[in-house]
């Protein structure tokens, strides 16, 4: 990894590249926790010192017993180092004040994620996908260390004991630090099968006073971000962006951006098929290069670019939801459950694109050279980034080089199926190196063309028809989703679209827990919006979860029934729902009345409960509205069952980052185009969350010893749809459109 330091020369940057570069060394063939690979893949990283000890892929102990944990999960603030590393140490029996963790590089045949087959970080599997792998890697070097002591001191292994990074022989009185043992462990046989601690056995996993692996870089300003990295001779380029989607370089007169002190040159580039080219200046210096892009003048050839407004695009999606669309989920029979119905409630849902806005807007590090590609960056998707980048450059994906750095934040987008940014880098680096400039690139999106460069979580339209029996029962349900597919056009389109039928548009609706005898869930999937869309945090459940959530609380407003009774009626099979929904409401007091708000104020309380990522989380969001329709989110309670909690901190972290996260995009979050064209730009018109209006929070883990599931993503998905439930409970007005329009009804 390239962590360079601050202060340092050229020479000294430069010794830290190769540095970097000796760090994982290539063997004949290792064998890596009982699978045999072949020497070319069989990479093993290389600990410092001559009695280095690297008996996997996933660890290494050096002379001095530090343990490094190489991660193959980027951490973006998520947690995935430390709890990668806490599973690793626990198994290890490591003292953690001596585990430290580096991003490990992109390979998919060594750190490929199990759960969706190549190496990357999403879906909150960081966890789920690891368990079982990080601790066999952390119990099959602690039974080489003790394997090795056994050894020396002539014992039986099992009459020795490992705590905090020592190893014991009680009899004897013998005892020796990792550090001195790393050498002898090397030459141990690596166990097929180690032996795993029983959750009994734990001793950092569950722990809620661990502290996180990589708060003190942070802290101290060590942690390295793409941002950060300094290579000689490096240039910074800025680009130039077409203002509507699917926009090409007609021509462009760079002589004032030229004259910018510091430019070096502009250089024309076509990225990845999905995005459209534009004009890079290459600086000394950030500033230079912003400030020669803006002098920069570009004719855009906008013959083919994508001119429809917000407006217009949601009119449309008005006009299909009126007509049947491709079955999603179906049972019973809902045309005629309607058609008996003593009670139908109709709604139209809408929801804009939104973009992912983390606060680290996007950069890539390229060196190119001698049939090679190396890259610095915050790396998310490093095997769909390998390949895009080697077919870009006509190499094997061997001879590109990623180095994984910290990312700040991302929020899905750094996950990119098309590899956008990174290939843009990638176009730049190369027009430099043929305009002769053989040098490192760092390519910088200011806050702006972040906002405006694409990708976002699609706009969509939800009609939704519920029917009512007699007494009062849901009897019958219907949604019609209108939104583009994520999916369409990328690698995943061949497994994730089923007669299509693009998963991640309806899940959350095609798989609703409810006991609801007559279901239809239906999909229209226009082919004709060329805005670009990817995953965003918590993926379709942004919308599907509102939808869900708030139709069952007007149904049972609408039966006059308690929201909480109903979901327990309608959850009947589902435990872990149960679970969930009874730990929120009894810790939110559910059954006891609001306390009042001051004169004039009304006061709320809604609920949601919804699955995502094989996580169940419920949380009860109160409410004060005042006399003028002001609203203020004063509380929410939040329930999680994601099986065994292996930090607890970081769990509740995460809950408490999904609300705020979740919140913000409710209040505030809205991507609009005007004749194509997006009209924000920045965070002033594209607010974020302030801390004052961040509400207080509670977090609930239902205890579980079941295996982890996820968390990155499940506290979101509730958040609104229990704020609008809230919202009604306060005022009697319903929420169907994000973000909340407010003011909200005045009081009477």
């Amino acid at each position: 990894m390239i962590f360079t330091l601050d202060n340092t020369t050229d020479r000294q940057q430069a010794s830290l590249v190769n540095v970097s570069r000796r760090r994982f060394v290539q063997g004949a063939g290792v064998l890596v926790l009982g699978w045999q690979l072949p020497g070319a893949l069989a990479a093993t990283p290389a600990a410092d010192g001559a009695d280095a000890f690297a008996p996997n892929a996933f660890l290494s102990i050096d002379a001095q017993g530090r343990v490094t944990v190489y991660a193959k999960h980027v951490e973006m603030g998520q947690g995935a180092y430390t709890g990668l590393a806490t599973l690793v140490a626990d198994e290890l029996d490591a003292d953690w004040a001596q585990v430290r963790v580096e991003g490990a590089p992109a390979d998919t045949a060594r750190y490929k994620n199990l759960a969706m087959g190549i190496q990357g970080t999403g879906g909150s599997t960081a966890m789920a996908n690891s368990f079982k792998q990080m601790r066999e890697a952390g119990a099959a070097a602690r039974a080489m260390l003790v394997g090795a002591a056994a050894q020396a001191w002539k014992v039986d292994p099992a009459t020795i004991t490992v705590r905090e990074g020592v190893v014991r022989h009680a009899a004897s009185g013998r005892k020796a630090g990792f550090g001195e043992l790393a050498g002898a462990a090397a030459a141990q046989p690596v166990p097929a099968k180690p032996r795993l601690k029983s959750p009994k056995e734990f001793g950092l996993i569950g722990k809620a006073s661990l502290r996180r692996a990589d708060s003190a870089d942070k802290v101290h300003g060590r942690a390295r971000f793409t941002q950060d990295v300094k290579l000689p001779g490096m240039l910074i380029a800025i680009a130039a962006h077409a203002p509507r989607f699917g926009a090409t370089v007609a021509g462009y007169d760079a002589s004032a951006a030229l004259a910018v002190p510091g430019v070096v040159a502009a250089i024309p580039f076509e990225g990845s098929a999905h995005r459209s080219a534009g004009v890079a200046v290459l600086a000394r210096n950030t500033w230079a290069a912003r400030t020669g892009r803006d002098a920069l003048k570009v004719q855009w050839d906008e013959r083919r670019a994508y001119t429809e407004g917000s407006d217009e695009l949601l009119a449309r999606y008005r006009q299909a939801a009126a007509r049947p669309g491709l079955p999603a989920a179906a049972r019973g029979n809902v045309e005629a459950a309607f058609a008996q119905a003593a009670k139908v409630i109709e709604a139209d849902y809408e929801f804009p694109f939104l973009a992912h806005a983390s606060m680290e807007p996007l950069n890539c590090v390229v060196q190119l050279g001698d049939g090679r590609c190396e890259i610095w960056n915050g790396e998310q998707f490093q095997t769909m980034d390998q390949k895009a980048v080697a077919d870009y450059l006509g190499i094997a994906p061997e001879r590109v080089t990623i180095n994984q750095l910290y990312a700040g934040g991302s929020f899905g987008r750094r996950a990119s199926p098309h590899a956008d940014y990174v290939v843009e880098a990638v176009a730049i680096a190369q027009g430099a190196r043929k305009a002769g400039f053989d040098v490192p690139v760092k390519m910088v999106w200011t806050r702006e063309d972040d906002m405006r460069g694409g990708y976002y979580r699609p706009a969509y339209l939800h009609r939704a028809r519920l029917a009512l029996d007699e007494r009062g029962r849901l009897h019958a349900w219907q949604v019609r989703v209108v939104g583009q597919s994520l999916i369409k056009g990328s690698v995943f389109e061949e497994f994730m679209i089923k007669n299509g039928i693009d998963a991640t548009s309806v899940e959350g609706l095609s798989d609703l827990p409810y006991g609801i005898p007559n279901l239809s869930v239906e999909l229209h999937t226009p082919d004709d919006v060329s805005v670009p869309v990817q995953w965003y945090r918590s993926v379709g459940h942004t919308h599907t979860a509102f939808t869900a959530e708030t139709l069952v609380d007007e149904a049972a407003h609408a039966a006059r029934r308690d929201p909480v009774a109903l979901r327990r009626d309608l959850l009947k099979g589902h435990p872990r729902h149960l679970a969930a929904l009874e730990t929120a409401v009894r810790a939110a007091q559910w059954d006891r009345p609001l306390a009042a708000g001051k004169s004039g104020m009304r006061r709320g309380r809604g609920v949601a409960v919804h699955e995502s990522f094989n996580s169940v989380v419920a949380q009860v969001v109160e409410v004060s509205v005042d006399a003028e329709g002001g609203l203020k989110v004063d509380r929410v309670v939040c329930a999680v069952a994601c099986g065994l909690a292996i930090n607890p901190d970081v769990v509740k972290a995460q809950m408490e980052g999904g609300i705020g996260f979740a919140l913000s995009t409710a209040l505030h979050g809205a991507i609009t185009l005007d004749k194509g064209a997006v009209v924000q730009s920045n965070f002033h018109d594209y607010p974020v969350l302030r801390i004052n209006e961040m509400p207080r929070v509670e977090v609930h883990i239902v205890p579980s010893q079941d295996d982890p599931t996820g968390v990155g993503e499940p506290g979101v998905p509730p958040l609104a749809p229990a704020l609008a439930n809230a919202i009604f409970a306060a005022t009697g007005e319903r929420v169907r459109t994000l973000p909340i329009r407010t003011p909200l009804r005045k009081a009477v």
